[in-house]
């Protein structure tokens, strides 16, 4: 497999993720050829250089545009804030470079769909970072519903919590303005909505609720007006027929990273939490009634590609090592393998379903997402 040449654009929370993916990958698994660390974008000159020798970048730039246009670029990682991956993605994909790009897609659903356009005309992987379908304890998750381990499942409810806004005197956020989408909605909900489509398959018809716990934040000493909405609460129906549920929520204290599934069928239940995601809890309705109850097992060798990073059960996985096997999926998608990613094109299944929820809250009306 021919070595990639990568470029990054930005550096924050996700971009220092994708650095130490694109640097783990070869030394976690092996089969992949070592990535080229080309160049790295940052807002200023200084802070570029700073960064790309933090992460082991060859060259630094200030210029997205410079970044996309580099001949030794070949795939294109982008970290930035959501109101900047439609022109970034779509820009390094006329490029004809592959795009690794973090979720959501986009504010607007028509940026959403225009990058999923741009990757089809373009020919090139476009990939989304939803690593959370990456875990091996998920990956898990869908060999018993395939195996039929708890019958025939017929509802799902999902919760996403986090507390990083809920102290009503922290600043006004980015993540506040309305440049950065509709709220939780989006921010959050987007990755359980991953789960559910990865199992089950994409949502026909939603109905929304939203709701903003602090009317105002402080910004530079005045007060100014939350535009975005951290509470969500989502009915679905899926286009199999499935009942299901989400409720996000990103002021939520006590929350650091809950993403929680509950998977009800006619012969038991499967119960997930991503924080405690090397661990998986099944209900089997069989054998004797007073010995039935929730089986624990921890995550170890025999859930793939757990072995790859640690060759004992039990000793757990992290947010980062997710983002090394997605770096790794990414790569077999450019060699042409088969792999477990969500593409643009299911990236825009995901946005449509957000855009449906976002007209049934300003409607009061169930949606079809169409």
């Amino acid at each position: 497999m021919t070595s990639l040449g990568v470029g990054l654009i930005g550096t924050g929370y996700m971009g220092k993720c994708h650095a130490l993916a694109w640097n783990a990958v070869k030394g976690v698994f092996g089969d992949v050829a070592r990535p080229r660390l080309e160049l790295l974008c940052e807002v200023t000159p200084e802070l570029a250089r700073e960064k790309a020798e933090a992460f082991g970048f060859a060259r630094a730039t200030a210029d997205w545009r410079a970044l996309v246009a580099d001949p030794a670029v070949d795939v294109v990682s982008i970290t930035t804030p959501n109101e900047f991956h439609p022109e970034m993605a779509i820009a390094a994909l006329e490029a004809g470079k592959h795009v690794w790009c973090e979720k959501p897609m986009a504010p607007a659903l028509a940026d959403a769909q225009r990058m999923s356009a741009a990757a089809v005309a373009s020919g090139r992987v476009a990939l989304l970072g939803y690593n959370y379908i990456q875990n091996p304890v998920f990956r898990q998750i869908g060999r018993l519903l395939e195996e039929g381990a708890i019958g025939t499942p017929f509802q799902v409810r999902a919760e996403m919590d986090e507390d990083f806004m809920a102290d009503p005197e922290a600043p006004f956020h980015w993540k506040s303005a309305a440049a950065s989408g509709y709220g939780a909605l989006d921010d959050f909900a987007v990755h359980p909505l991953s789960l559910i489509q990865r199992l089950f398959g994409n949502v026909a018809r939603v109905f929304c609720d939203m709701g903003r716990p602090y009317a105002t934040r402080q910004d530079k000493g005045n007060p100014r007006v939350v535009e975005t909405h951290d509470m969500a609460n989502l009915l679905l129906r899926l286009e199999n027929g499935m009942q299901a549920s989400l409720l996000v929520n990103r002021s939520a204290w006590g929350r650091k990273g809950r993403i929680a599934l509950q998977i009800f069928g006619s012969k038991g239940s499967i119960l997930y939490d991503q924080e405690r995601m090397n661990e998986v809890e099944v209900y089997r309705a069989a054998g004797p009634e007073a010995e039935q109850g929730y089986t624990r097992t921890l995550a170890g060798p025999a859930h793939a590609p757990y072995g790859q990073f640690i060759p004992a059960p039990g000793h757990g996985l992290g947010f980062n090592d997710l983002k090394v096997i997605e770096c790794r999926e990414l790569i077999r998608l450019i060699a042409g393998e088969t792999a477990t990613a969500i593409t643009f094109a299911d990236g825009l299944a995901i946005e449509r379903t957000v855009h449906a929820a976002a007209r049934a809250f300003e409607s009061g009306t169930w949606q079809e997402v169409g």
